[in-house]
């Protein structure tokens, strides 16, 4: 585990060399069996790594590794873009099994995040924050956002926009059963997650006046 660990690390981490890798890999193994389709794979290879190279180490992390906290202790902003968004550089602590740390590093395009989405979410600095790592090779971590503090706030305000959605829409017409129905959906999904004893009081409001409508 830790060899696969290690292997995945630097693969995500280190793009250009891993594809100079591939190419002296299979352009050696072309040139001594005397076949050039062993150089057909070089380029599909190093597109899979570029586009989910970071997406595999974190499936893996997630799938074997323990967890454990880390705290990013540096946060550089680069020259480059992605989505017309600037990278980021960071540095980390990660907390290791027998309490001690060691440093780690990674950016926005290496980072390896799940739940895997289509979304780059980083914990703040000076923050503890959740992670899996495979014991033996601690600096290769998987960040858990949703089990991170910020993460939690995130969902929580991704499950109130529906509720706030059906709200409006029901105090614009309080006599249209579908927007009652809707607004009702929405909360009960909501405490399905998070206790809200206002929210329940509502939904039981809401019936009532869903029945006198019918």
């Amino acid at each position: 585990m830790v060899l696969i660990s290690k292997i995945l690390f630097f693969t995500s981490h280190h793009g250009f060399y891993t594809v100079v890798i591939l190419i002296l890999f299979f352009g050696l193994l072309s040139w001594t069996t005397k076949k050039a389709l062993f150089l057909i794979p070089i380029l599909p290879l190093a597109i899979l790594n570029g586009f989910a190279g970071q997406f595999l180490n974190a499936w893996f992390l997630n799938r074997y590794g323990v967890e454990s906290t880390a705290i990013i202790t540096s946060d550089v902003e680069t020259n480059s873009t992605l989505n017309n968004m600037y990278i980021h550089d960071y540095e980390a602590i990660v907390k290791k099994q027998d309490g001690k740390y060691i440093d780690t590093f990674f950016s926005t395009t290496s980072a390896a995040i799940y739940p895997i989405e289509n979304a780059i979410r980083i914990p703040q600095m000076d923050q503890p924050f959740p992670v899996k790592y495979i014991p033996g090779y601690e600096k290769n971590i998987v960040i858990l956002y949703h089990q991170s503090e910020e993460g939690k706030m995130m969902q929580q305000y991704e499950m109130q926009v529906p509720v706030n959605t059906a709200k409006i829409k029901y105090e614009a017409d309080r006599t249209n059963k579908k927007f009652v129905e809707e607004y009702i959906s929405a909360l009960e999904d909501y405490v399905k997650i998070y206790d809200d004893k206002n929210y329940k009081m509502k939904i039981e409001e809401l019936k009532k006046e869903l029945k006198e409508l019918k």
